[in-house]
């Protein structure tokens, strides 16, 4: 027993043969000991060195252990605090330790039991410690950052998440596959006042009815054959949280009823009856359909079209929000040359537009495959264009002149460049791999005004 790791043990005591007593025993066990003879100096080596545990006399002149631990928990709640205390005062040491004292000893204290205190105590603030990078990794992971987009439609999706996220209500994330919807879905979670309970995901359209109305509301034992335990269903795994229904737009109409019930009423029942479960669940629902076209079709119930559809969340596809392809291209790029261990500098002009040029059916998702395969490819310090596999332009797009699509590529990309440096000229021609006068020319050429971009 003892620290592997070197903790750092800040000990309080204004009896000077006590620190040095318990610094030599602490320190024979391997920590790594410091101290202090009053809570003004200890409250000074808090807030300047890394602590992982307080160790404080009750009784002190200058400032008492009481105060002591009020101070040190403003400044760092999770650090663990362990009270000494003499016999006759064991009633302030139990008061301290309903104000957040980790435990106390009395004294004189048995050297085995303090170890095990501080074992313990340390223990514990590792554990909340890991705890709370986890959550920070997963917020960070969740956040609207990792949402990549500049463009005013993003900005304004982004607007609606922050607005709704501490809300309980429903919200339905409309837009084409691949465009991100359940990243919106887990950005609404992780900022939200659930976020510290399940996040829980399902897809409506990847299970045959009776398999997804298993996995969302659980059986009981014995309910068909096979039944051989009770089982708990996706809807109260996500009790105090958030379920995810992607392609809502797919449930069979049999499981729209429940799914109705459980908005309605809070509650459901699992196959093979019991009593109905109650639970708080935020249910997030998205689709690629037109569910208001599924409802006069008949494919779709109307009174649970309204139900989801209180707050209606319309993401943008990427043919939409072109502007946003390099700040992707670029956040992809990121991510696959860490994975890869790869050091690429960037996109050669023409391979952004190569990527800025294509309609991108398959969306963001598409986007991301695309430069993954790049980043597999590329054999020198910049993406180039042979570096981009692109499908060649199918026959639905109508087909033009070779002049006219050329003009209306070289307007498009000239007004995106424009978009993105906000109106400068000179950063536009960089991005675009030309001279400024060139550029220029391009602009008097097509009449765009770059003052335009400037608030954009």
């Amino acid at each position: 027993m003892g620290g592997n790791g070197r903790e750092k043990i800040l000990l309080v005591d204004d009896d000077k043969n006590i620190l040095e007593v318990l610094k030599m025993r602490l320190e024979s066990k391997g920590y790594s000991i410091t101290t202090s003879e009053n809570g003004t100096d200890a409250i000074e080596k808090i807030k300047k060195e890394k602590i992982n545990l307080v160790i404080s006399d009750l009784r002190m002149s200058v400032m008492n252990g009481m105060e002591l631990m009020q101070e040190i928990m403003n400044i760092d709640p999770e650090l663990p605090i362990i009270i000494l205390t003499a016999h006759g005062s064991i009633e302030n040491a139990v008061e301290a330790m309903q104000k957040g004292a980790y435990s106390y000893i009395t004294k004189p204290f048995d050297d085995e039991d303090l170890l095990l205190h501080i074992k313990n105590a340390i223990e514990k603030q590792r554990l909340t410690s890991e705890i709370k990078n986890l959550k920070g990794i997963l917020k960070e992971k969740y956040s609207f950052d990792n949402i990549v987009g500049r463009s005013e439609r993003m900005q304004r999706v982004f607007e609606q998440i922050t607005k709704i996220a501490k809300t309980n209500s429903t919200v339905a994330i409309y837009g084409e596959s691949g465009t991100g919807k359940e990243l919106v879905a887990r950005a609404i979670h992780f900022n939200s006042l659930r976020a510290a309970n399940p996040f829980v995901a399902i897809s409506c359209g990847a299970l045959p009815e009776t398999l997804l109305e298993n996995e969302l509301f659980g059986h009981m034992r014995g309910a068909y054959t096979g039944a051989v335990e009770t089982k708990e269903g996706l809807f109260a795994e996500a009790d105090k949280g958030t379920i995810f229904l992607d392609e809502i737009g797919e449930a069979p109409l049999s499981l729209q009823v429940k799914l109705l019930r459980v908005l309605e009423e809070r509650e459901f029942s699992q196959i093979g009856g019991g009593k109905p479960i109650k639970v708080d669940v935020r249910v997030i629902v998205a689709t690629n359909r037109d569910l208001q076209k599924c409802v006069s079709e008949g494919t779709f119930r109307e009174d649970l079209f309204y139900r989801i559809h209180v707050i209606p969340i319309n993401l943008p596809p990427l043919r939409e929000r072109r502007e946003d392809i390099p700040f992707l291209a670029d956040h992809f790029l990121k991510k696959y040359c860490k994975e890869m261990n790869k050091d690429i500098k960037g996109f050669a002009p023409s391979a952004i537009q190569k990527l800025m040029s294509y309609s991108w059916p398959g969306n963001v998702r598409e986007l991301e495959n695309r430069i993954e395969q790049a980043v597999v490819m590329a054999a020198k310090s910049k993406i180039i264009e042979d570096d981009i596999l692109l499908p060649s332009a199918g026959g639905n797009e109508q087909f033009k002149p070779y002049r006219k699509a050329k003009e209306d590529f070289e307007r498009e990309y000239v007004v995106l460049t424009l978009k993105i440096n906000k109106g400068n000229v000179t950063n536009a021609a960089k991005m675009a791999g030309k001279h400024r006068t060139d550029f220029y020319n391009l602009i008097r050429k097509f009449r765009i005004n770059p003052r335009e971009f400037k608030e954009l």
